[in-house]
Formats: C-alpha cells, structure tokens, sequence
C-alpha cells in the first residue's frame, strides 16, 4: 500500500511538474511564424516572450468550474441595476454625438452601444488588470485545453500592438485577455477596431469614441438590421414546443410555423421572419422569448441567451430614461 501512495505521488508530481512547463515545440511554431508571416525579426518575439510570465492564478481562474449555475432571475440582478442604469445616461450624454454617429454610420442604435459597454465594463471603470501578454502568453503555452484559440489571440496581440505602436508589455485586460471598454479579443480588435475620432490610433482601453465606433462596427459586420426588433415574450408555449427551444440559438424557425403551432407572438412581425424560442427560468416560473436576428447579432458579442436579454433589457431601461 505505501508504495502504491509513493506511485501515486510520483505521478501527481509529474502532471503537476509537466503543467508547469511550456510548451517549447508550440513556442518554436509560433515564433516562426511570426517571422515568416509577419515580418517579425527572430529576437523580437523571442523578447516580447521573455517579458511575459507565467500565471497560474489565471489558469485557476479559467479552469474552475461556476461555483453555482444563475438562472435568468439571478442574473438579470447582476446587471439591470440602478446604478448600472443611471451610469448609462451619464455616458450617453457625455457622448450623444459619437454614439449618433455611430447610428448614423452602423445602424446601431445608441441604447444598445450604451448597453454592451455598461454590462462589458461598467462604462470603463472594471476593464482588467491583468497585462495582456501574460494572459495570452500562459493560455497558449501552459493551457492546452484551449491552446490553438489563444495562440492565434497571441499572434492577434502582437500584430496589433506594432500595428498601434504600443509597447507589448503595457496594456491590461481581462484574465483571459480581453480589451478595453468593449472588451475585445485580439482578433476582435484586428477585425473591427476602428478609429472613430480620426486621430490616428485605435484607442479601446482610454478613448470612448473609438470604443463606441468599435462596438458600432462589430454589431453591423455581425448582422444589425437597423429599425428591426431584438425580441417579445411570447405566450402559449406548451410542453410539445420544446422542439423549437432545442432547435439552437440562430433563427431557424419562422414566425409563421410558430404561430401555426399556437404560440401567441403578437402582431407587427411578418410571418416569414426567424426567429428561434427561447426559454428562461425565474423564481417565479418561466419565460418565453422570441429569439429575433437582431437577438442573434446580440449572442454573437457574448454566446449566451441570458446576456444577450441582459444587453437588451438593459438597453431599453436606458432607453427609456432618456425619455426616447
């Protein structure tokens, strides 16, 4: 038995021991490409790497399960509050004309912007303070669970900071290394980062008007219909509709066959618009929601039906504060 425990051990040192170590061949693979696809000097990406460190408190932190799954009634509290509300009208009015340009250029409406960025990072104040290259630099090399995603955010990270001029080192973001006021990935940022005040830079993590544009411009290369509706509870959902809950998150089905089916989706849609039927659970029971294709674009910010009725509840009560 002791030289089981003493076995065990052995290898627990060993997973241990091995979970530490980077991985050295992905490391070699991604300098060269780096060098050869980039235009990057060999000592220059072997110099930014030896800049960045190892974090475990960031591997625990996106390794560790929920403590505890929210359902809709739980989570709306975290972000349709007061305070993130009238904090929403400070920022709209402090920049009512960036946010109706962006209107005028994406076809995003104000409330929404407003809205990602409020739940994003409570309008800047909580935009990370873990340096970006740690971040990516342990997920890629010392997470292989999800290596292949954040090599390519790392590769993301390092054109975009030559491209901007920024010293690697220096920018902060989320523990798994998102940015800035909208918190972009890397990737996000080289996509649709725009540089909305036209002074030379695409500025997400200081300069609200670039966040704005930013957000604007990803919400329109993700498919915003402009003037179209986002979503409407529905009634009159019975147990045999659960086919339409599980057909997924992108619309699929149409407002017709899901009037057909007796569900109650009020007037003013075309009966030939998708939509997919979402379910939310509440204390008190639950509810049912058309999953329009503006509700989609929503998800495609954050893949989560709970967040994208978070984005858009709370839009509307700023919205609504606004007096508009």
């Amino acid at each position: 038995m002791k030289k089981l425990f003493r076995y065990l051990g052995i290898i627990g040192f060993t997973i241990t021991s091995a979970s530490l170590l980077a991985d050295t061949g992905k490391i070699d693979a991604f300098t060269d490409k780096m060098v050869s696809e980039h235009g990057f000097k060999r000592s220059e990406v072997t110099g930014i790497l030896k800049q960045a460190q190892r974090r475990q408190d960031i591997i625990d932190k996106i390794s560790k399960p929920a403590e505890r799954t929210l359902n809709w009634g739980q989570y709306r509290k975290i972000f349709l509050t007061e305070k993130r509300t009238s904090q929403g009208i400070e920022f709209w009015r402090r920049n009512s004309k960036a946010l109706k340009d962006a209107e005028r250029k994406y076809g995003v409406p104000p409330q929404i912007i407003v809205s990602i960025i409020g739940i994003e990072t409570f309008y800047g104040r909580i935009t990370g303070k873990d340096r970006v290259l740690d971040a990516l630099y342990t997920l890629a090399f010392y997470y292989p669970k999800r290596s292949k995603f954040f090599i390519g955010e790392l590769e993301s990270y390092l054109v975009l900071t030559r491209e901007e001029k920024m010293d690697p080192a220096k920018p902060k973001g989320s523990y798994a290394g998102a940015m800035g006021l909208g918190q972009f990935m890397p990737s996000s940022y080289l996509g649709y980062a725009v540089d909305f005040d036209g002074d030379g830079k695409r500025d997400i993590w200081n300069n609200e008007v670039d966040a704005i544009g930013s957000v604007a411009n990803y919400f329109a290369r993700h498919g915003w219909s402009k003037g179209k509706p986002v979503t409407r509870q529905v009634t009159g959902v019975k147990p045999g509709h659960q086919k339409f809950i599980e057909a997924g998150m992108k619309p699929s089905i149409s407002i017709a066959e899901l009037r057909k089916a007796g569900i109650d989706t009020g007037g003013g849609l075309p009966g030939k618009m998708l939509s997919s039927l979402i379910e939310l659970e509440t204390e008190a029971g639950k509810e049912f929601w058309l999953g329009l294709p503006n509700f989609y674009t929503i998800t495609r910010y954050n893949h989560s039906n709970m967040y994208a009725m978070a984005a858009y509840q709370l839009s509307e009560r700023i919205r609504l504060k606004m007096g508009l």
